[in-house]
């Protein structure tokens, strides 16, 4: 149970810090998502575990707000006047191909990951986008392109060790803590700073995967013989369609460069994909270009997600449905027309081994909702107005049709953290929150706020 008597005693720690004008603070103090604009007090770089617990009692003893940030992907939350720990020094990672687990600090990101494990033929419940860190995305569930045949990246959680509110170090796992290991399985970074994760890999030597694309004009019926085709889709077979504009990028081919196609994802665990993606395929017609083949994990991961966009301002909406009737298809086709300013509409199948998780598992996700719809808009300039004005016009239209459940990792607005939840879970999850962080110390980021003696949240 935690203990905050001591909390007077401890002093500022010596770490490596960044202060406003210092150089490399704003270099440190930045997220991903460049429309929040942290202005930190201080930043504080740890560089291992004894550090992470200095800054967390530092923050506490200066009554300091204290935000936490790896390669800032999650990043939600302003920090300003905030103590920022910054933990992406602690990026080691170590396989162990007997007992099939992978062990990473905070900083480690998806794509060291993935070459590490896949020398042994390996893989992890990697994140879509490489430089992802591997640890936020897991903390807030966490779904992969493995994810139909395996589960959530949560759901392969072993252990963790982690800095707590009162600056307790511990270890949580299914017999050490077992209450906080569940809330960590799903539950972001509301109980602790996670200084080390253990997770189960999958053998996946080999996958058939790829990106393909096609005409715009077959956006329509692809996706209706998407939404058919999904109730039976396996569960080796993890797939999105997506309406795209394509980057000026050189993995791009000259003649598609810059221009609005949709595209086929499709990620099989096995040698051959193809047959059973022939249904969309038949409805997609003649490719522009052909992606999908056997390749090493690692390769197809790239491949399937294409190149990782670097840090710019956008937004980002995203919907989960139980059906995708006709009129939101056609809310869908609108919104990635050949004169839109999003970056891409994505429709993605859930379900598998998501919908059918172990006994005891974590907190991720509403696992008996089979479709979402995310769609990212770029902001070019200053002026939001024509990006905001579609994705509002693409929300209104999918709002009659949406669950309200959202997902954590992929949620970007802060006042919809319960929506992430089944309400047991938002319920067990307050009631945690109390035992392990009372004063809601870790609450710059998606809150879980803790509840009161009654179970009424306290912020």
């Amino acid at each position: 149970m935690p203990n905050f008597g001591h909390m007077t005693t401890i002093e500022i720690p010596a770490l490596r810090t960044f202060r406003p004008g210092d150089p490399g603070y704003d270099d440190h103090r930045l997220g991903w998502n460049r429309t929040i604009d942290l202005r930190p007090a201080v930043v504080a770089v740890a560089e291992r575990p004894s550090d992470v617990r200095a800054a967390v009692l530092a923050a506490r003893t200066r009554d300091l707000p204290l935000a936490v940030q790896a390669t800032g992907h999650g990043t939600v939350a302003g920090a300003d006047g905030a103590l920022l720990l910054k933990t992406s020094a602690m990026a080691d990672i170590e396989i162990d191909p007997t007992r099939g687990v992978a062990r990473v600090g905070p900083g480690a990101i998806w794509t060291d990951v993935n070459r590490a494990a896949g020398r042994f033929g390996l893989a992890g419940l990697a994140g879509r986008c490489g430089t992802v860190g591997v640890t936020g995305y897991t903390l807030g569930g966490g779904q992969s392109w493995l994810s139909r045949t395996f589960g959530f990246a949560a759901d392969s959680m072993v252990s963790a060790e982690v800095v707590t509110a009162d600056g307790t170090m511990l270890t949580a796992s299914a017999r050490e803590h077992p209450d906080l290991f569940w809330a960590l399985r799903g539950g972001g970074g509301n109980f602790g700073v996670v200084t080390s994760l253990e997770f189960g890999l999958y053998p996946a030597g080999r996958v058939y995967a790829g990106m393909s694309f096609y005409p715009l004009e077959r956006a329509r019926a692809v996706l209706d013989a998407y939404r058919q085709w999904a109730p039976d889709e396996p569960w080796q077979m993890n797939t999105a369609v997506l309406l795209l504009r394509l980057p000026p990028a050189p993995v791009v081919p000259e003649h598609l460069r810059g221009r609005r196609v949709l595209a086929i994802r499709a990620f099989h665990h096995g040698d051959d994909g193809r047959p059973a993606l022939g249904p969309l395929l038949a409805a997609a017609g003649p490719p522009l270009v052909d992606a999908f083949a056997p390749r090493t994990f690692a390769d197809a991961a790239i491949a399937t997600n294409g190149p990782d966009a670097p840090p710019m301002a956008n937004r980002q909406e995203f919907e989960m449905f139980h059906d995708l009737p006709g009129d939101a298809l056609d809310a869908i086709v609108e919104a990635g027309a050949d004169d839109s300013p999003l970056a891409f509409v994505e429709v993605r199948h859930w379900g598998g081994a998501m919908a059918h998780p172990a006994p005891g598992a974590g907190p991720a996700g509403h696992r008996d909702v089979p479709f979402s719809v995310m769609a990212v808009g770029p902001y070019p300039n200053a002026d939001r107005s024509v990006v905001d004005a579609h994705l509002d016009r693409l929300r209104d239209r999918l709002a009659p049709h949406a669950t309200g459940g959202t997902f954590l990792t992929l949620l970007t607005d802060p006042t919809r953290t319960r929506s992430a939840f089944t309400d047991a879970n938002w319920t067990r999850l307050r009631a945690l929150k109390r035992v392990w962080d009372p004063d809601n110390v870790f609450h710059l980021n998606h809150n879980i706020p803790p509840a009161d003696s009654n179970g009424k949240a306290l912020r």
